[in-house]
């Protein structure tokens, strides 16, 4: 992926979270999450964002792809994009 496909993926993922008044955090990295409140994957992935934006900068395309995966992952999980709809989020022009 180019940086620009990448920059692209993030803000319709950030559009996607907006749109859907999901907020953002910084879920802490060493707790499970409550089964209770399985939406706070989302509100967490929203929260990866703005991290990922810094690592595309760094030259850190490793780590933003994990991220991406990560967050595709979760929305699949979630029943919220189908596995076509995050390939295509990707898909090279």
């Amino acid at each position: 992926m180019t940086k620009e496909k990448y920059l692209e993926a993030i803000e319709n993922l950030r559009q996607y979270f907006k749109k859907k008044e999901i907020p953002k955090i910084d879920y802490p990295h060493n707790e499970f999450i409550d089964p209770c409140f399985p939406d706070i994957c989302l509100v967490h992935c929203h929260g990866m964002l703005d991290k990922m934006l810094e690592f595309l900068e760094q030259g850190r395309i490793d780590k933003v792809n994990r991220w991406l995966g990560f967050i595709q992952g979760v929305l699949w999980r979630s029943g919220l994009f189908t596995l076509d709809d995050l390939k295509n989020m990707n898909k090279p022009d």
